[in-house]
C-alpha cells in the first residue's frame, strides 16, 4: 500500500508538465511564417518579369501608362504637345494629330487610320470605363505618367472611328499672378461661407482659376477642403490645409450625392467641378447657407447671365427662394475669356469681376438683374471690374491687339473709344437721347390732346 500512494503523484506530474512545451513551439512558429511574406515580394516581382504566366498582374502594370509598344507612339505625340506648349492634343481616325496652339488647331504628322487610333486609345481607357464607352460612346478620365505629367482625357466614337482629346495639365498648380488675373479675387476666399462661381465658355481656363483659388486656401489656411471633380485634374500637394479630392465615377456616383455626403465630412471649403443640373445647384446653395464656402464653375458668358441661369434652373415656385439665397450668399462671380496674346505665342486672360454686395443683393432679391450692367458701370468702388475695362487694360499694356480684343467685346466701338481716349461717341449720344426723349414727349402730348378733344 505504501508504494501505491506515490504512483499517482508521479503520473500527475508529467501530465501537468507536458502542456508547457506544446504552446512554446506553437508560439514561435508564426515568427518565421510572418517574416517570410514580408521578404517574398522581392523575388516575386523579379519572377514576374521572366514568367509570362501571371495575367492578373498585367492590368495593374498598365502597359499604356508605361508607354510600351503602341503606347510609346502616343507618348511621343503627347511629349511633342507639351514641349510645344499646346493646350490640347487631338487624335482622330483618318486625320493627322491636331495640336491647339494659342487657340488655333494645327496638324502635326501624317494621317492616322482607324486601326492605328484604336491601338493608341483603347489601352489608355480604364477597365471600369470600357463598358461606358461601348454603351454611351464617350467617357472622361484622367491619365498621369511620371514622364509627362497629367492629362484630362475624353475618348469618344465618331463617324470615322475613335477620337481622343488630351487636355494638358500643368505640372505645377497655377497662381492668380501666373494666370494674369486680378489679385482682388483672392479676397473672396477669406469668407467663411457663401458661393463663388467661375464662369466662361468651355476651354477658357475656368479649371485653372479654380485650382489657383484652392492652392491659395491650401497655402494660407488650415481648412479642410473637399473637392468633387469629373475627373480630378490638378492634384494638390500637401501644404497647410487638408485636401480631400474625390472623383465622380471612382469615389462617388454623382456631384449631388457627393455634396449630400460632404456635409457630414466636416469640410470648411467645398469645391465642385461644375454646377450642371438643378439638383447639384440646390445642394450647393444649401451647403453655402449652412456655413461652408462653396466654389464651382459654370459655362455662362457673363456674370449677369450666370445669376439668371442659377435662378432659371428652378421651377417658378422655387425661384423666389433661390433669389433670397443668392442675394445673401453670393460672394463672387468671375467671368473670364482666353484670347491670343499680341506676340501670338500664348493666351491672355480677360476677367469680369462681380463681388457680392448689398446693392447686388437688392437687385437679385427684387428680380432686377437686368440692372446689373448699370451697377457695374458705377461700381468700381465696390471692386467691380467690367469686361470691357479688363480688355482695355490688356490692350494698353500691349498684351493683346486691339483688333483681337474688339472681337471679344460686347461693344467694340466703346472699347476702341476707351483705349484711344476718344469719347466723342458718348458726348454725341447724349444730345440724341435728349432729342429722342423730346420727340417722345411731344408725341405723347399730341396723343393726350387728341384724347381730350
Amino acid at each position: 500500500a505504501a508504494p501505491a500512494a506515490p504512483a499517482p503523484v508521479q503520473a500527475a506530474a508529467p501530465s501537468y508538465r507536458t502542456p508547457e512545451p506544446v504552446p512554446a513551439p506553437a508560439y514561435r512558429t508564426p515568427e518565421p511564417a510572418a517574416s517570410q511574406p514580408y521578404r517574398t515580394p522581392e523575388p516575386t516581382v523579379a519572377q514576374a518579369a521572366r514568367v509570362p504566366a501571371p495575367a492578373a498582374a498585367r492590368p495593374v502594370a498598365a502597359p499604356a501608362r508605361t508607354f510600351t509598344g503602341a503606347g510609346r507612339e502616343l507618348a511621343v505625340l503627347l511629349e511633342e504637345g507639351r514641349r510645344g506648349l499646346a493646350s490640347d492634343v487631338h487624335i482622330i481616325a483618318e486625320r493627322p494629330p491636331l495640336f491647339r496652339f494659342a487657340g488655333e488647331l494645327m496638324a502635326q504628322g501624317p494621317v492616322l487610320d482607324a486601326t492605328t487610333v484604336e491601338k493608341l486609345l483603347l489601352p489608355v481607357v480604364p477597365e471600369r470605363l470600357r463598358p461606358v464607352l461601348e454603351r454611351e460612346g464617350s467617357c472622361d478620365f484622367s491619365l498621369e505618367t511620371p514622364e509627362m505629367g497629367r492629362f484630362r482625357v475624353n475618348v469618344s466614337r465618331q463617324r470615322t472611328g475613335l477620337k481622343g482629346t488630351f487636355r494638358l495639365i500643368a505640372r505645377e498648380v497655377p497662381t492668380l499672378e501666373s494666370l494674369g488675373l486680378p489679385a482682388d479675387i483672392a479676397k473672396a476666399t477669406h469668407h467663411h461661407q457663401g458661393l463663388i462661381v467661375i464662369t466662361g465658355p468651355s476651354g477658357h481656363g475656368k479649371t485653372s482659376t479654380l485650382a489657383a483659388l484652392v492652392d491659395l486656401i491650401n497655402r494660407e489656411t488650415s481648412h479642410h477642403v473637399l473637392t468633387v471633380e469629373d475627373p480630378v485634374e490638378f492634384v494638390h500637394p500637401r501644404k497647410r490645409a487638408l485636401i480631400s479630392q474625390r472623383e465622380v465615377g471612382s469615389h462617388t456616383k454623382t456631384f449631388a450625392s457627393a455634396l449630400k455626403g460632404s456635409l457630414r465630412e466636416d469640410p470648411d471649403v467645398i469645391v465642385v467641378g461644375e454646377l450642371r443640373d438643378t439638383e447639384t445647384v440646390r445642394m450647393a446653395l444649401s451647403a453655402a447657407e449652412t456655413g461652408h464656402l462653396l466654389i464651382s464653375t459654370m459655362n455662362t458668358p457673363s456674370a449677369a447671365k450666370t445669376i439668371d441661369r442659377l435662378i432659371d434652373l428652378f421651377p417658378p415656385g422655387d425661384q423666389q427662394q433661390v433669389r433670397l439665397s443668392l442675394s445673401s450668399g453670393l460672394r463672387l462671380i468671375v467671368s473670364q475669356r482666353l484670347m491670343p496674346s499680341a506676340d501670338g505665342k500664348g493666351l491672355v486672360a480677360a476677367a469680369e469681376v462681380l463681388p457680392g454686395s448689398v446693392s447686388l443683393g437688392n437687385l437679385i432679391r427684387d428680380n432686377k438683374t437686368f440692372q446689373i450692367p448699370s451697377l457695374q458701370q458705377r461700381g468700381k468702388s465696390l471692386g467691380i471690374i467690367r469686361f470691357e475695362d479688363s480688355l482695355a487694360d490688356l490692350v494698353r499694356a500691349g498684351k493683346v491687339k486691339l483688333e483681337v480684343a474688339k472681337g471679344f467685346a460686347d461693344n467694340p466701338d466703346e472699347l476702341e473709344a476707351v483705349v484711344t481716349g476718344k469719347r466723342s461717341g458718348a458726348t454725341v449720344a447724349a444730345p440724341e437721347t435728349q432729342q429722342d426723349s423730346a420727340r417722345l414727349l411731344s408725341k405723347m402730348g399730341s396723343l393726350m390732346g387728341r384724347k381730350g378733344s
